[in-house]
């Protein structure tokens, strides 16, 4: 395994969540990414639960990344690092919300990440940047993009932007528009932390992922830009309408 990660300016894992025992039983892990603010923690809590539940049973382990003085994009890159210390070479997932979903896409260049997680990212876009935000770190990852249409606090349209750019480099990528919901996403959480634990379960450990998400990454932009999350997804196990291998 490698040396010991040296900390990012008080960076650290917070306890796991998922699978028990030795180390030897883990096969994929989660950082989650939290938002700037500890009163607005959005979807990541329930969404760490839910992935407990469901795939703790083969492998999944979750951490929460406490990213202290260090930036969020540092961190994150930290804890990927200490993923492998830890666990030796498993995939890694960065699933995050607010600032904490722009540390998720723009650490997704390190080694072990298989996949990113944004969640009503904050993102410094507009229409007119000719400084936009990069997404070469994304080519080879599957991501995820899950944003409000009514977020007053984080630009849709920026994260839209993005997946635009990076779909043209990275086929696996797509993102869901949440109709009606805010920066919290709480108007329709269940919905969300579904399709969280849908993609991330399948990019970890191969598939297949339900219907919306294979038809999201199939579809060109826009369509696979701009899917709605359809009220009630994941009411059935795992959110599926029947098996269907991976995109």
């Amino acid at each position: 395994m490698a040396q010991h990660a040296p900390p990012a300016r008080g960076a650290r894992l917070g306890r796991a969540a998922g699978a028990n025992g030795s180390v030897s039983t883990v096969s994929g892990v989660v950082l989650l990414l939290p938002g700037a603010s500890r009163f607005s923690p959005g979807p990541v809590r329930p969404l760490a639960r839910a992935l407990a539940r469901a795939g703790g049973a083969r492998g999944l382990v979750a951490h929460g990344v406490v990213h202290g003085d260090a930036p969020r994009e540092e961190a994150a890159h930290w804890a990927a690092e200490e993923v492998v210390r830890r666990y030796g070479d498993v995939p890694v997932c960065l699933a995050g919300y607010g600032a904490g979903g722009r540390a998720a896409l723009f650490a997704a260049g390190h080694a072990a990440v298989n996949s990113v997680l944004a969640m009503a990212p904050c993102l410094a876009e507009s229409a007119d940047d000719r400084s936009p935000e990069p997404v070469k770190q994304l080519a080879g990852r599957q991501v995820l993009i899950v944003h409000g249409t009514n977020d007053a606090r984080s630009d849709p349209e920026s994260s839209f932007r993005l997946a635009e750019r990076a779909k043209k480099a990275n086929r696996s990528t797509c993102r869901f528009e949440v109709h009606s919901d805010g920066h919290g996403l709480r108007e329709h959480r269940e919905e969300v932390v579904a399709l969280g634990v849908d993609f991330v379960l399948g990019a970890m450990f191969s598939g297949p992922w339900s219907r919306p998400v294979v038809d999201a990454l199939a579809a060109p932009p826009p369509l696979g830009l701009r899917m709605p999350l359809a009220s009630g997804f994941g009411r059935s196990p795992r959110g599926r309408s029947g098996p269907r291998a991976r995109a």
